[in-house]
C-alpha cells in the first residue's frame, strides 16, 4: 500500500508538471489516452488515435484504439466490434503484486549490499517502464535525441547537472523561489526516469536487432530488454558507479533537448563536432 500510494504521488506531481492529463474530447482522443486508478471504456464510435494507457485499472475496447493498448495492474477485454490496431500489453494485479514487494523488501534487513542493489534497480526499473507507459511521446522524442545526437546529449545533461545545485541556491536565496526547489527535484527525476528509458530503448533495440534481424521488437519489449541489460551493468562491481553515471547524463541531456524545438538546437548540432555520429542503422 505505501509503495502504491507513493506511485500514485509521483505519477501525479509528474502528470502535473509535464502537463499530460489535458481533458480530450468526448468521441475522439488524438493524442491517445491515459487513465489512472480506474475502469475505462472505448465506447463504439470512440477512437484513441494514439496509445490507450490504464493504470491499475481494467480496460474494455468496444471501439477503435490505433496505438497500443498498455495496461498495468488490470485487464483488457476486447469487445464484439473493438479493434486494437496495434498491440496489446497487460500486466494484471497479481504480477504487479508479485514486483511491488520488491521494493519494500529492498530496504528490510537481512539482505547485502549486492541483493539490496539488485532490489532497487527491479523497482527503479518498474518505475521507469510506469513512465514509458503514461508518457510514450516524451519518452520517444528523447530516444530520437539520442541516438542521432549521443555526444550533444552527453554535453547538456553534463551541464544541467552542474547547474542543479547553483539554481538550487537561487531560488533559496530569493526566498519567493522556494517552492520551485520542489519541482526542479521533480523535474531531475522525470529528466533521469525519461532518459533512462530512452537509453534502454536503444540498447534493448540494438540488442533484439542483432539477436533477430528480421523481426522489429514491440517498443515495451525493447525497454524491457534495454533496462535488464543496463541494470546488470549498473551492479557491476567497481564501474557500476561509471555506468550509471553516464547512463544518468546522456539521458538527462536527451530529456531536455526532448523539450526543446528541434529549430533551436539542430543547427548548432550540425556546425559542431559534439553531437557525434548518427546511431541509427543505415537504410
Amino acid at each position: 500500500m505505501i509503495a502504491r500510494r507513493l506511485l500514485a504521488f509521483v505519477i501525479v506531481v509528474l502528470g502535473a508538471i509535464l502537463g499530460v492529463f489535458a481533458p480530450a474530447a468526448a468521441h475522439s482522443h488524438d493524442h491517445g489516452k491515459t487513465v489512472l486508478f480506474q475502469d475505462t471504456t472505448i465506447q463504439p464510435g470512440e477512437t484513441v488515435d494514439g496509445d490507450l494507457t490504464v493504470v491499475f485499472g481494467n480496460a474494455k475496447i468496444r471501439g477503435t484504439v490505433i496505438g497500443d493498448v498498455n495496461v498495468v495492474g488490470g485487464t483488457c477485454t476486447l469487445a464484439d466490434g473493438g479493434v486494437v490496431e496495434g498491440k496489446q500489453t497487460c500486466l494484471t494485479s497479481d504480477a504487479v503484486g508479485t514486483i511491488a514487494p520488491w521494493i519494500a523488501t529492498a530496504a528490510a534487513p537481512g539482505f547485502d549490499d549486492q541483493s539490496r542493489k539488485l532490489y532497487v534497480k527491479l523497482g527503479s526499473s518498474l518505475v521507469v517502464v510506469l513512465v514509458f507507459l503514461l508518457f510514450p511521446l516524451r519518452m520517444r522524442l528523447a530516444l530520437d535525441r539520442v541516438e542521432k545526437h549521443p555526444g550533444l546529449s552527453a554535453a547538456v545533461g553534463t551541464g544541467a547537472a552542474v547547474a542543479i545545485l547553483p539554481l538550487a541556491l537561487l531560488l533559496l536565496i530569493s526566498i519567493v523561489g522556494i517552492p520551485l526547489i520542489v519541482l526542479e527535484i521533480a523535474a531531475l527525476f522525470a529528466g533521469v526516469w525519461i532518459g533512462t528509458g530512452a537509453v534502454a530503448l536503444l540498447v534493448g533495440r540494438r540488442l533484439w536487432e542483432l539477436a533477430m534481424p528480421r523481426t522489429t521488437p514491440a517498443p515495451l519489449a525493447a525497454l524491457i530488454l534495454g533496462l535488464v541489460v543496463v541494470s546488470a551493468a549498473e551492479i557491476v562491481p567497481v564501474v557500476g558507479w561509471a555506468v550509471t553515471a553516464l547512463v544518468w547524463l546522456i539521458g538527462l541531456g536527451a530529456t531536455v533537448l526532448a523539450f526543446i524545438r528541434p529549430a533551436a538546437w539542430t543547427a548548432f548540432a550540425e556546425r559542431t563536432p559534439i553531437g557525434g555520429p548518427p546511431m541509427n542503422r543505415p537504410a
